[in-house]
């Protein structure tokens, strides 16, 4: 059993509260769910020592109304001034692009990512035809006598493509290519792509009036969960807690 300045949290209770915490072994779960118990009893004792009244619209009370409502009390969190904005923007000019376009056609040699066979034979047909295209062979041809992909009819066109649009796997290859014929097939989740890139067109800068509001909100949000994390850590240094170790220095909440 834990014991919370003499509050005790039953294991029932660790048992109950577990579900809201997958991980990959039990323990790890139990762990997070006794964390997650600890915290919360200790923002409900902290907001009746100060003689908080926590008001919802339902009446159920939760851990993050105690938080807020103590965080409204007792931290003084900073919002991020217009100058703090711009100067992020300045310095991380890459966030604030808009995604390149690409006019991409493909191959599509479709293997299942468990079907290690159907994979090796993939591959080693991509390179087969890479070397042909290399050589001459029509592109067209090719995509109408061996992708799966319904853009074959099209001579294996997949239009403009901007970042989002494809899987992940497939973007991270085709976007930091050169216009032209890829030297090696593209590995995904339908199998192995042949492709050559037609046309690039890069990205843009966005002006700073567009994105103003999305650097203030990510670096507001970033100074509260620091506030957060060292309220917390406030309140568990103050405390007596036996039967759980919170390893302040590995918790996720102190990082």
């Amino acid at each position: 059993m834990i014991q919370v300045n003499d509050t005790p949290i039953s294991e029932a209770a660790i048992m109950a509260e577990m579900q809201y915490h997958p991980a990959d072994s039990k323990r790890t779960a139990m762990l997070k769910a006794a964390e997650s118990l600890v915290i919360g009893e200790l923002l409900r004792q902290r907001a009746a020592e100060l003689g908080l009244e926590i008001s919802t619209e339902n009446n159920v009370v939760t851990e993050n109304n105690y938080l807020d409502a103590l965080l409204a009390r007792e931290v003084l969190i900073p919002t991020a001034t217009d100058v703090e904005c711009e100067q992020y923007y300045k310095l991380n000019p890459q966030r604030f692009t808009s995604s390149p376009l690409l006019e991409v056609r493909h191959i599509l040699l479709a293997a299942a990512p468990e079907d290690d066979s159907a994979r090796v034979e993939a591959k080693t047909l991509s390179e087969i035809l890479i070397q042909q295209l290399q050589q001459g062979t029509s592109f067209v041809e090719a995509a109408r006598n061996y992708s799966a992909c319904p853009s074959k009819e099209t001579g294996g066109s997949l239009g403009q493509i901007s970042r989002g649009q494809t899987v992940p796997e497939f973007e991270r290859q085709i976007f930091s290519a050169e216009p032209g014929l890829m030297p090696q097939g593209i590995e995904s989740r339908y199998g192995v792509h042949v492709v050559e890139v037609m046309r690039k067109v890069p990205g843009q800068q966005l002006p700073y009036s567009a994105v103003k509001q999305k650097i203030a909100d990510y670096l507001n949000e970033k100074v509260r969960r620091k506030a957060v994390a060292q309220y917390i850590h406030q309140l568990i240094v103050q405390a007596r807690i036996d039967g759980y170790d919170f390893q302040l220095s590995a918790s996720p909440l102190m990082q």
